[in-house]
């Protein structure tokens, strides 16, 4: 069964040793941050990094670095600095810069930044960014071509997008070095209601097999094994479970039953 990992936005309302304490607390394989740079101190670094060594939870990823025309570099390379020191395997970005090559460009640099780190750099698509689609997320990593630079699904965004899950398969393993899964309503926002697409991504996603979206032909196009954060964003989530370390045991154990019904 692949291993799961904790994704920061189960609990929005935590901070980093809060985050890592309920995936422990959930029985996550591993967990993932987000930091917010211009917030993040040493003091956090140290406590995140005693947590993690505490609970023995592996850090899958650093997220999010939010390329945008003008945004400040200097911000981006320290969420890679902060993913290397607590030993993340990968950072997530995302693109709102309509410049496709200035897109390509500052993520071959983060993929430079990345080096030695042990760290992948991953980019993200989806509708409520300007790399939409698969097809434009591969279109930028093919002009990047460094070796760091890798791919992140998401399942919703791959359904918002329209975007071919027979495409997925077809993906160079090497560019998929983890994925995010999660259900969600059959029914896609309007696309051009920036608010609902927000709406759908940050409450309304569903545990995997209570929504609509075809999660076994999306898992079954994946390279077999690979971890799955799971993004499991939901406002139903949160209302039912104020305490996070219970959302975060109703998550796993959700998302394992799921699991173990295709491998069975």
């Amino acid at each position: 069964m692949n291993k799961i990992s904790f994704a920061s936005g189960i609990v929005p309302e935590s901070g980093p040793v809060e985050t890592i304490r309920a995936a422990a607390t959930g029985g996550f394989d591993m967990t993932g941050l987000w930091v917010e740079p211009a917030e993040w101190t040493d003091t956090m670094t140290r406590e995140a990094r005693a947590a993690l060594a505490d609970t023995g939870l592996p850090l899958l990823d650093v997220e999010v670095i939010w390329i945008q025309p003008g945004s400040d570099k200097a911000l981006h390379r320290k969420v890679i600095d902060v993913g290397a020191a607590l030993g993340a395997k990968n950072v997530l970005c995302v693109s709102s810069d309509p410049d496709f090559g200035a897109t390509a460009a500052r993520l071959a640099e983060l993929c430079q930044h990345a080096e030695g780190s042990g760290m992948r750099v991953a980019l993200e698509f989806g509708i409520f960014t300007e790399v939409k689609t698969l097809a434009m997320a591969l279109a930028v990593l093919d002009s990047v071509a460094h070796p760091l630079r890798a791919l992140l699904i998401d399942p919703i965004h791959v359904d918002r997008s329209l975007s071919p899950i027979g495409d997925i398969a077809k993906v160079p393993p090497e560019l998929l070095p983890y994925a995010q899964f999660c259900d969600a309503p059959t029914m896609r926002p309007d696309p051009s209601d920036f608010g609902a697409i927000i709406t759908d991504a940050i409450d309304l996603r569903e545990q995997c097999g209570e929504g609509g979206l075809p999660l076994d032909a999306l898992y079954q196009a994946l390279p077999p094994g690979i971890p799955l954060s799971i993004e499991l964003r939901s406002k139903a989530l949160r209302d039912a479970f104020p305490d996070a370390g219970e959302r975060a045991k109703a998550v796993a154990a959700a998302t394992r039953h799921w699991l173990a019904g295709r491998s069975s």
